[in-house]
């Protein structure tokens, strides 16, 4: 989650919405991103997103079982269903996300009968430091606006 947070920095630093995510799998990790829908041009590109791009292309394959996801913020829709179609096994994440966190916050996703695969989830793993970098980023940007 350290290395998840590096990367919501870097994002950050670009004027991104600071999310950091990375893909483990047998103790390394195999996919890095933040953020960057903005600078990318591109509203798929959460880090969630990235991060898993990152390690289909570092293993050459579109599954990824076995992995376990490091990200700072709890996942969207749109990343769930990424989660599910490319098998990671585990979701660990820092902040829940009240707006549009699947996860916990505005439905359970990963419970739903319909999916074809299974994910374990632990959430608030260094919760503080990821709702802090969140929060402090918008008081900047409020502060600027």
């Amino acid at each position: 989650m350290r290395e998840a947070l590096t990367l919501a920095a870097q994002g950050a630093a670009l004027g991104e919405v600071p999310v950091g995510a990375v893909l483990v799998q047998d103790g390394k990790i195999i996919g890095r991103g933040f953020n960057c829908p903005i600078s990318r041009h591109d509203p798929s590109a959460h880090a969630e997103m990235v991060a898993v791009r990152d390690a289909a292309q570092a293993v050459q394959n579109y599954r990824l079982p076995g992995s376990t996801l490091y990200v700072t913020l709890e996942p969207c829709s749109m990343c769930a269903g990424l989660i599910v179609h490319s098998r990671i096994q585990r979701v660990v994440y820092g902040a829940t996300e009240p707006k549009a966190g699947v996860v916990v916050s505005r439905g359970q996703f990963f419970d739903q009968g319909f999916l074809n695969h299974r994910v374990l989830v632990e959430g608030g793993v260094l919760a503080e430091e990821c709702g802090t970098a969140l929060s402090e980023f918008f008081r900047q940007r409020r502060q600027k606006g």
